[in-house]
């Protein structure tokens, strides 16, 4: 039996065993071929009251434990997913369009590193001796927060949801999954059947299937102290506003607008090259896609020609056919909101120099020029595979113009002179700077995050970051003898 064999899921949640959940069951397609792949079992808010009740004491026990023994269950669910990646890397490009590399890099550089970099954070130094100006040994300690909401999306469901269950579990927490309901099997079962494998005690990952109501209960639920919610600003933002009103924290990893800047002294065919890999990887469904392509004016009109060329070069179609560079759309709710971006920002006054069609979920790698910065193209989150060119005349136009959205996820910044690109990333907000490199990086080892309406902050990866994210301070004190009171 495999990994992922559907007898063991089918039609079936996992809260600490498989079982039915309490929503109907429902078809998960694949968007290449409109095939149905299986049923998925779904859940209810109701199946996250249960979820919670039945992680409480296994929590309390996972915490106790000598955190050897939880390095030794990340370490093995590590090589669970090397073992198993091309089963992964297939149900990947299957349920969510994407090409092979793109899904390898998901279960090898996402699950099976996250899971190495887990193991040894909770090893980690959990706390740090303070001064006191009493006779009194002060120190503070982190404690885990209890149990962890996840609730990640379908774009790239095996990285966005492990870099928070796996450093949630090394650190002593529990873990209740939503994946996005399009990805439930790379994106849920996968976790599922990894950790059950692995050997982690029952009770500890919980993974429900299911829609907002099922987000929703997790964010209110009052069991539930820390959220960690990647999706769109929109959704992220209603997630902000109703864990405020429980005091509760939030992780928010938000969508992206990210220029990428083309400086005048650049090698012109490399930097089109690192420009169309940054706007037509994974069509275009990254949030960190390289969505504005801000380019110097002596060059904005030959870049833009080229880029062209590129596009209308790469072979589209379904990933699990030979030599293709651009996958499906996940759903035609997708392709439509593209689609519209693209036409409303023609009618604007951008012109298509590439692409601007679709068949079925496919959508052509798209170049447009002359983008007004009023059209949709340079103001919204495409998620698409569309690569909008304005043209700068000055270090100090570039700058206004990268940081002319809301947006602050990534930034790249294509120069030979490297200290005017690190001169240009200080007047950008943005979590990520990428100089001589597209905007789409990422590695288990880094902070995460965007700032603005990219999110709150690097609240993924990395020591510092995973601890301030899943653990709680504790000031603890300690006295030899009873202190003398004038009361």
């Amino acid at each position: 039996m495999t990994l992922l064999d559907s007898r063991v899921w089918e039609g079936r949640v996992f809260s600490g065993a498989w079982m039915h959940g309490s929503g109907e069951d429902y078809p998960a397609i694949e968007p290449a071929t409109g095939e149905t792949l299986g049923r998925v079992g779904s859940a209810t808010p109701a199946d996250v009251d249960e979820a919670v009740e039945r992680a409480g004491q296994p929590q309390r026990a996972w915490a106790a434990l000598p955190y050897s023994e939880r390095a030794a269950v990340l370490r093995r669910a590590a090589r669970l997913f090397e073992e198993h990646s091309r089963e992964i890397e297939t149900w990947v490009m299957r349920e969510s369009g994407a090409i092979r590399p793109f899904a390898s890099f998901q279960a090898l550089g996402g699950g099976a590193e996250e899971c190495h970099e887990a193991a040894g954070l909770a090893a980690a130094p959990y706390g740090e001796l303070l001064r006191s100006g009493q006779e009194r040994l002060s120190f503070a300690r982190r404690l885990p927060v209890g149990v962890v909401g996840v609730i990640a999306p379908f774009n790239a469901p095996v990285i966005l949801a492990v870099r928070a269950i796996a450093p949630a579990l090394a650190l002593g927490n529990a873990v209740v999954l939503k994946p996005d309901p399009r990805t439930a099997i790379c994106g849920g079962v996968v976790f599922a059947r990894i950790f059950e494998e692995a050997g982690l005690p029952t009770g500890l990952l919980h993974v429900l299937p299911g829609g907002a109501d099922v987000g929703a209960a997790l964010v209110e639920h009052p069991r539930i102290p820390v959220i960690a919610f990647t999706g769109s600003t929109r959704a992220g933002r209603a997630v902000a506003t109703a864990a405020a009103r429980r005091l509760k924290r939030v992780h928010l990893e938000l969508g992206g607008n990210s220029a990428l800047v083309v400086m005048d002294d650049v090698d012109l065919e490399r930097a089109v090259s690192v420009g169309s890999y940054g706007s037509f990887v994974h069509a275009g469904q990254i949030c960190m896609a390289s969505s504005r392509h801000l380019v110097h004016a002596s060059l904005a009109e030959e870049y833009a020609v080229l880029l062209a060329e590129h596009a209308e070069a790469l072979p589209v179609g379904d990933p699990a056919g030979e030599n293709v560079a651009v996958g499906p759309l996940i759903d035609a709710g997708q392709r439509d909101n593209v689609h519209r971006i693209v036409t409303a920002s023609a009618e604007a006054g951008a012109r298509v120099a590439a692409g601007g069609r679709y068949e079925e979920l496919f959508y052509r790698p798209t170049v447009l020029t002359d983008v007004p910065q009023s059209a949709p193209a340079y103001q919204e989150e495409i998620f698409g595979p569309v690569a909008p060119v304005v043209a700068f005349h000055d270090l100090d136009e570039a700058a206004r113009l990268a940081a002319g959205t809301g947006y602050g996820l990534s930034l790249g910044i294509l120069t030979r002179d490297v200290t005017k690109g690190l001169a240009l990333a200080d007047r950008v907000p943005s979590g990520l700077v990428h100089i001589n490199d597209q905007t789409v990086n990422d590695e288990a080892t880094i902070p995460f995050g965007g700032v603005g309406d990219s999110g709150n902050g690097s609240r993924h990866g990395g020591t510092a970051a995973n601890l301030d994210a899943f653990t709680e301070q504790q000031w603890v004190t300690v006295r030899g003898e009873l202190p003398q009171y004038p009361f």
